[in-house]
């Protein structure tokens, strides 16, 4: 098994299953040319957000970690009539790119990203007292990953889903004596969700044309 076989099969896929998409394509080219780095999803891992957001009729979707926008028009095409996403960006540079990308997609009305460090906009979250959202997905700096997640499971419902990207970390999650910050902060996630009864949650591992890594999914059952 190899990166380039991988990469073949991812290739395959999206050609097999998912349509050419101008709006989409033109979200990474704006991306690339405005030197963001290339670690947004990829377009079957978009394709599987979309689907998943689509089976929570989601009115209100939370995405932390925006980069240029890409996996956020990929979950506001879920949104039900009337939906609202907010998106959380550290970088303005990123946020600014995000917004175009987002308004060439027609989705600027349903969208909000608001700039700034992504625990701070969370804890204003909180306070303004907004309904629970029905779909959050976590994609930031992986060292605040255990706090991403209790603040997403507080403005969570029963039924909300959390998903949260790259917790394989080529494989080196299973490594309890490193000293990367990111490792370590999904670790420490994993033991956070353990002894939360409060949600079911699993990991898979993949593999394609972003390497190995993994995603984590889990639904909120209860809140008491």
């Amino acid at each position: 098994m190899t990166q380039e076989l991988w990469t073949a099969v991812d290739d395959y896929v999206q050609r097999m299953l998912i349509a050419p998409n101008p709006v989409l394509d033109a979200a990474l080219v704006s991306s690339a040319e405005a030197g963001l780095p290339d670690i947004q999803v990829a377009p079957n891992q978009g394709m599987l957000l979309h689907l998943l957001a689509r089976m929570q009729h989601p009115k209100r979707i939370l995405e932390i970690g925006t980069l240029g926008g890409y996996s956020t028009i990929w979950l506001a095409m879920a949104l039900a009539p009337g939906g609202r996403l907010i998106t959380l960006e550290y970088e303005p540079r990123h946020a600014q790119v995000a917004q175009e990308n987002i308004a060439r997609a027609g989705l600027a009305d349903r969208v909000e990203i608001r700039v700034g460090r992504a625990l701070d906009s969370l804890a204003q979250l909180a306070a303004e007292g907004l309904d629970s959202f029905d779909l959050i997905f976590i994609d930031a700096d992986k060292p605040n990953n255990p706090d991403y997640f209790r603040w997403a499971l507080s403005l969570s419902r029963p039924g909300t889903a959390i998903i949260v990207d790259n917790v394989v970390r080529d494989g080196r999650v299973v490594d309890d004596a490193s000293t990367d910050g990111s490792v370590r902060g999904v670790r420490e996630m994993f033991d956070v969700i353990a002894a939360e009864p409060r949600v079911d949650a699993t990991a898979i591992q993949t593999v394609g044309v972003k390497g190995y890594d993994g995603l984590l999914l889990a639904l909120v059952k209860e809140l008491a």
